[in-house]
């Protein structure tokens, strides 16, 4: 297992203007890890033969005899999972020296992990509600109607939800807690006072009733169905254990979310749900490993993709890049719940905009326009100009596209704008948006575009709009119903790994919340659709069996038997690339009446350096007779995820007319009862691409016979991703180059420097990542070292700690070092949030194990491992050398 960044479930602007350079304090305010703190794993065997100490207790009393302080918090002793301690240590420089201890494994820092959070949530507090979507349409969507005919509803199989805790008081959700109950156990692990910071305060008592996000996703899972909102389960017979590990503000850690999983793994059961993550871009990370290992016992963990979707490929989220676990995908309900605005003074029907309940605006509102312009999606992006009125009177009229919603409405705020409508652009989901505090509403490109609003601002039309608060709601077929919400996150790993694997409903799903909270809300994200594939996972189990076999097989059996998702609803257009949609839109009917087993379940092609071109298909036939089966293939869409000539991640990837070509040793087999035969395949990429762009092809191979048809998902790279640029070297982030030096005045340092690194007397390193990384590590070396940097800075976590390393001075590659500063393992690229998207480390005057640096001259050397490079070659690297700077004694 390697440390890995996990963050909540949050979307992050695409677009900036030149943010600040942040100072010392704020970039240590930033890091994604707790200080001193790491997660031990101990190497197998449990006890000494010698002591007949416990490991833990051997381990212990080695650290005391190294003169160690340490504080012991989670431990775990679970051997087929992990045997190991969480422990804070009170100096960074202590870490190294862990290292040295026997039956000390791998070591690994905590990470902190923000709450998740819906990309949208509003509360429906009031239970005559009308004209709301029922949860009835994403089970026809899925299936799941069909199962739940038959009489199926997830009976006899436990779900562990490992979430904010969950309010079992609601009667939707049982109305009690313990055995008889609905939600029949769990724990809190943190306590309602825990927000990150200080000690947690565990119990036996799972409840919130404080944030909600827990109780949304177990009414997901097992709502008693038969209730005035329309809501039902999707496995409403189903128990429920509760995992509390956040508390009611702030944030937990992974430590802590490693405990859950282990305490839900041996509770027995069947299923662990986690609507959490973040951009990670790899498998690796103690949560990920932890899920990874428990799905290989049998267990089936859903885990959400992300709703990062709007920073385009190679953001798979963790832990939900862990090998054999079911990352989802959100897709938009197919029904969404509108209100209507009333225009007064020409003639128009009303304008749908998108909201459960009706906006909170009372008057009549004339119109402003931010640009005249419906080509230009970035509309306020940029400050507004200087002969712009006060917008405050004004019902303020802006186009969707390239930066945030939220910077958009900061920048009309900053011309006293109050209220805004976002008319939708071309390509945009008609769907929930995130707007933070700001008052605004999302109506479709048409309304906004033509015949309407901007061409109404432009004739100076004497038009007002109003908000009915009464008597404008209704509900209409989604535009963009059975689509991949554009929030949902894009992968895949950087190994290659196909994350998300699939997806289900996320998009404007009606769920419970705690009572105190106003009992119901509709919320979108990939924490939606998440627990859908866990009730989903419940009904296969009831139908299937419980054991270890079915259990690993549910991932396979989802996947071979979803519907493809297409890019729109244009008729010839591709289907949406496998990098977001996986294998598709689980069909929970097929998956449990299938008649064929078909595997692999999915396809990894790898990029063209490592191609694995040939592969096998096994066709089963489980039914009565003889069958004939056709096979063909079916390509997805090919998308160019770089920028060209930039080495930066398209933040929509673009869709490419190329495809992959297949050839079959067979274009149908027979297979009589309980045989199977196998069908060779042979993939070649696409070829007339551009491979700077580095395009990633996919598309899947149907098994089709006259009464199923099933499928394998395939994904490949047509290009080398070791030619991707991993470090940012230009100037468009902080209007400096990168990386950078930043002195004790908060200035780039431009010439040779010296610092006492007494105080606030030190230097840090500023630096981004425009593609990942498996090994980010800086070395102290001479002043004078003779050295081509293989990257220059170039002019016209998530911030993260350094790792220690257990090499010292000497060389490493073909590079003569002095020492180590730090180095750190599998990092994901970059957000363009301007407050959180670089990394940053602190030079604290010493080396990586504590050892003071001696007075004299240096210069740090950095250096980045390219995806797919081989750690051991120095050519695979990227290297980058700091200005001179001098460690000298204070006056």
């Amino acid at each position: 297992m390697k440390p890995a960044a996990i963050l909540a479930l949050t979307l992050f602007s695409s677009a900036f203007a030149s943010a600040p350079i942040p100072t010392v304090q704020q970039a240590k305010d930033t890091l994604n890890y707790v200080p001193n703190a790491y997660i031990l794993e101990f190497s197998p065997g449990a006890v000494s033969k010698r002591t007949m100490a416990s490991r833990h207790e051997e381990v212990y009393e080695a650290i005391r005899q190294k003169d160690i302080p340490f504080s012991v918090g989670q431990e775990y002793n679970t051997s087929e999972i992990l045997i190991g301690v969480a422990i804070r240590l009170s100096s960074s420089g202590d870490v190294a020296k862990l290292s040295e201890i026997s039956g000390v494994e791998a070591i690994r820092p905590i990470v902190k992990v923000p709450a998740p959070r819906p990309v949208s949530s509003v509360v429906i507090n009031n239970p005559k509600a009308t004209d709301l979507p029922d949860t009835y349409s994403t089970h026809v969507m899925t299936g799941v109607d069909k199962i739940h005919a038959q009489g199926n509803f997830g009976k006899g199989i436990k779900i562990g939800i490992i979430d904010t805790g969950v309010d079992y008081n609601h009667p939707l959700l049982g109305g009690g807690f313990g055995p008889g109950f609905k939600v029949i156990g769990g724990y809190d692990f943190v306590g309602d006072a825990f927000n990150g910071q200080n000690a947690p305060r565990p119990d036996n008592d799972p409840l919130d009733e404080c944030n909600g996000h827990g109780t949304h996703v177990a009414g997901i899972v097992g709502a008693s169905p038969n209730n005035t909102m329309g809501i039902s389960g999707v496995a409403s017979d189903a128990s429920l254990a509760s995992y509390r590990i956040f508390g009611c503000t702030g944030y937990t850690s992974d430590d802590i979310i490693a405990a859950a999983l282990i305490r839900g793994y041996n509770e027995k059961m069947n299923i662990l749900t986690l609507s959490l993550g973040g951009p990670s871009g790899w498998s690796e990370g103690t949560a990920s490993v932890v899920a990874s290992r428990i799905a290989a016992q049998g267990r089936v963990v859903t885990i959400a993709a992300g709703n990062n979707g709007q920073e385009g490929g190679w953001y798979t989220s963790g832990p939900g890049a862990g090998i054999g676990v079911i990352s989802v995908a959100s897709v938009d309900n197919i029904v969404s719940p509108v209100q209507n605005a009333t225009v007064h003074g020409v003639a128009h029907k009303p304008i749908p905009y998108f909201m459960a309940l009706p906006l909170n605006v009372t008057s009549e509102m004339p119109i402003y326009a931010t640009s005249t312009n419906i080509s230009q999606p970035d509309d306020a992006c940029s400050p507004l100009p200087d002969n712009t009125p006060d917008l405050s009177p004004y019902l303020v009229v802006v186009h969707r596209g390239t930066c945030s919603f939220t910077q958009k409405l900061a920048n009309i705020a900053a011309k006293g704008g109050k209220v805004a409508v976002i008319y939708n652009s071309d390509t945009g989901g008609f769907s929930a948006i995130s707007v933070g505090g700001y008052k605004a509403v999302l109506i479709s490109a048409e309304d906004g575009k033509f015949a309407s609003l901007v061409e109404q601002f432009i004739a100076k039309a004497n038009i007002t709009i109003s908000f009915p608060q009464t008597g404008g709601a209704t509900t209409v077929a989604n535009p963009d119903g059975g689509l991949i919400s554009t929030f949902s996150t894009i992968g895949p790993t950087f190994e290659m790994y196909l994350s998300p694997a699939l997806a289900a409903p996320g998009g404007n799903i009606l769920s419970t919340l705690p009572l105190r909270l106003g009992g119901y809300a509709l919320e979108s994200g990939t924490s939606m659709s998440t627990p859908f594939v866990a009730g989903a996972a419940a009904l296969i189990l009831e139908s299937l069996g419980t054991t270890a076999d079915v259990g690993r097989a549910v991932l396979r059996i989802l996947q071979t038997t979803t519907a493809s998702v297409a890019s729109s609803h244009t008729d010839g257009t591709p289907l949406q690339t496998v990098a977001q949609q996986g294998a598709g839109l689980i069909q929970v009917d097929r998956a449990i009446s299938m008649k064929t087993i078909v595997e692999p379940g999915q396809i990894a092609l790898n990029d063209t350096e490592h191609l694995k071109p040939n592969h096998t298909i096994s066709i089963t036939n489980l039914g009565p007779k003889a069958v004939t089966y056709e096979i063909h293939h079916v390509p997805a869409g090919t998308v160019g995820t770089v920028i060209p000539d930039s080495h930066f991640v398209e933040p929509v990837p673009k869709m490419i007319s190329a495809t992959a070509a297949v050839v079959f040793s067979a274009s149908s087999v027979t297979v009589h009862p309980g045989n199977t035969k196998q069908v060779h395949a042979i993939f070649t990429p696409p070829s007339d691409v551009d491979n700077a762009t580095l395009p990633v092809y996919s598309g899947f191979i149907h098994v089709t016979s006259p009464a199923e048809t099933l499928k394998v998902t395939y994904l490949g790279v047509a290009a080398s991703l070791k030619a991707a640029s991993v470090l940012d070297v230009t100037d468009k982030f902080f209007g400096i180059s990168l990386p950078a030096v930043i002195n004790a005045n908060g200035r780039p340092q431009n010439g040779p420097t010296n610092y006492t690194f007494v105080g606030q007397d030190f230097p840090f390193l500023l630096l981004r990542l425009a593609f990942g990384t498996s090994l980010l590590r800086i070395d102290l070396v001479d002043k004078d070292i003779r050295l081509a940097p293989t990257v220059l800075s170039k002019r016209s976590p998530s911030p993260f700690t350094w790792w220690w390393s257990q090499s010292t001075a000497g060389t490493f590659g073909k590079i003569k070092t002095i020492g180590p500063l730090g180095d750190l393992e599998y990092q994901p690229r970059s957000t363009n949030d301007p407050f959180s998207g670089y990394d940053s480390f602190v030079f604290p005057g010493t080396f990586a194990n504590g050892t003071r640096i001696d007075e004299g001259q240096y210069r740090a050397l950095l250096r980045a491992l390219k995806v797919g490079g081989d750690p051991s070659k120095e050519e695979d690297y990227e290297n980058w050398l700091g200005p001179q700077f001098g460690v000298v004694a204070a006056p």
